[in-house]
């Protein structure tokens, strides 16, 4: 038998699974889909080409109600009731017929403006044959070029989607650590500086700094604005005035695109220039960075034994071949995700705001990947959301390496040694160097530091004061800064 019999070879194959529709390419769709499928309903290529019905279908009703087109009928509320639905009642069949189309046109907005010409066309059947709708065929598209569907669109998705799934997910995230900071508030630990023992702070202080980072950035992108444009081929309205000179079409396009809820972007190319994209997914990659920074605390904090990990709340093996252990996958997941989401969203801000002259279809392609960028960060947010409720404080591991680090009351030996030589106390000359002659590279004690405090000659108030301070006491005013949450 060859030694590689079990293999596949040129004359064996795997089995082809190309064939089978089930199998996903990538993991978003694949293992990760439960956490990711809320979004499916805003940002994925159906989601996009309900959108960009939905805007083909209000424009029209929107040109009926301005009076913007002479001889454009007045449509009835059942007629623009049906002209709404056929947005709400697109679903497998309709993403089945569209696509059919696509497949003839070899173009997605051409597909779109041609499904909904069908629907109108067939309108006679549902409201009677004294509909004006399949009269009103040529009002779908008029005018538009399809970059003014698709920025409409695409902005209307992604304002769906980052407001209805991506925020209510990141505010729970940063609620959820807020919480545990102030449950945490009074617990001391110690700090380190460049991995080194430092100034003990406490456990809620350190998870509040990181909730606040996180609801900064989230209030930033609350705040982010959303523009849309409708304005033709190169925004000049050129077709428009000159087929219909006597309308105002730019309070046609502005009050158009407010009525969707968006921002007029008045002046643009072809395009609108997506600067409000870039603007986004800066503060969304920012936000990811901070998260990764907390993945990669906690991490750290269990590595130290001050978090310990729930088996059952993890719900995974620790490790195939060990069996002792329980990882921090939650944490490492998190922050392989929002790499990803990251490099996406990055190269988004950094190409969505160029375009050559006006107009070229680098922004078509980047534009597929906005649904991954925001799934991976999705993903990583769902991870760190079960890592936090799968962690106990374990108080007494920190009490531990607090207790094993007198030294880091050097700096407050020496610090109140300044405040005292210049309140006037004598003998108090060199402090920072008789603390570091101490503390530096070595271990001291509780005894040893007392003994040391005792000997300096200090006000009996002063000496009091730091005889009585341990590590665990020395955390200044980091229980009440956690406060500042609120």
């Amino acid at each position: 038998m060859r030694e590689n019999a079990a293999m596949p070879d040129a004359t064996r194959p795997w089995v082809t699974l190309a064939d089978d529709s089930a199998i996903a390419l990538g993991p978003l769709d694949g293992r990760y889909r439960g956490d990711v499928a809320p979004l499916v309903d805003h940002l994925s290529e159906a989601a996009l080409n309900r959108a960009r019905l939905h805007v083909e279908v209000e424009w029209v009703i929107h040109l009926c109600a301005a009076g913007a087109i002479p001889g454009a009928p007045t449509l009835s509320d059942a007629e623009v009731t049906y002209l709404r639905d056929v947005v709400a009642t697109f679903g497998p069949a309709e993403i089945a017929e569209l696509a059919a189309i696509e497949a003839e046109t070899r173009h997605d907005v051409k597909a779109v403006e041609y499904f909904l010409k069908r629907r109108l066309s067939r309108a006679a059947d549902t409201l009677g044959d004294d509909t004006s709708l399949p009269a009103a065929s040529e009002l779908v598209h008029v005018f538009c070029t399809s970059e003014d569907v698709n920025n409409l669109s695409y902005a209307l998705t992604i304002r769906s989607a980052v407001h209805e799934v991506w925020l209510p997910a990141a505010r729970a995230l940063a609620d959820a650590v807020a919480d545990l900071a102030r449950a945490e508030a009074a617990t001391p630990m110690l700090a380190r500086t460049h991995g080194q023992p430092a100034t003990p702070v406490t456990l809620g202080k350190e998870l509040a700094v990181l909730a606040r980072r996180l609801r900064r950035q989230l209030a930033r992108i609350e705040r982010d604005e959303t523009l849309g444009k409708i304005n033709g081929a190169t925004g000049t309205y050129g077709a428009h005035a000159i087929s219909v000179p006597d309308t105002d079409w730019q309070e046609v396009g502005r009050t158009f695109v407010e009525g969707l809820g968006l921002t007029w972007n008045p002046l643009t190319t072809q395009i609108e220039s997506h600067d409000w994209q870039a603007e986004l997914y800066a503060d969304v990659a920012r936000f990811n960075r901070v998260l990764h920074n907390l993945a990669t605390d906690v991490w750290t904090y269990i590595s130290l034994g001050y978090f310990a990990q729930r088996l059952s709340a993890q719900g995974s093996t620790g490790s195939s071949t060990m069996p002792h252990k329980v990882n921090p996958i939650r944490f490492e997941n998190a922050e392989a995700n929002l790499e990803v989401s990251n490099a996406l969203l990055d190269n988004l801000s950094a190409t969505l705001v160029t375009s050559r002259l006006q107009r070229d279809l680098t922004d078509s392609s980047s534009q597929r990947t906005i649904g991954v960028a925001f799934g991976h960060s999705l993903l990583a947010i769902a991870n760190v959301t079960r890592g936090l409720a799968g962690l106990d404080v374990d108080a007494a591991a920190m009490a531990r390496d607090l207790d094993a680090n007198w030294e880091v009351l050097g700096e407050a030996v020496q610090s109140a040694m300044r405040a005292a030589g210049i309140a006037g106390a004598t003998g108090m000359a060199d402090p920072y160097e008789r603390l570091k002659e101490l503390t530096r590279g070595r271990r001291v004690d509780g005894v040893g530091m007392r003994a040391f405090i005792a000997d300096l000659g200090l006000p009996s108030d002063v000496e009091q004061r730091l005889l009585a301070l341990t590590p665990a006491s020395y955390t200044g005013y980091a229980e009440r800064l956690v406060a500042h949450l609120d």
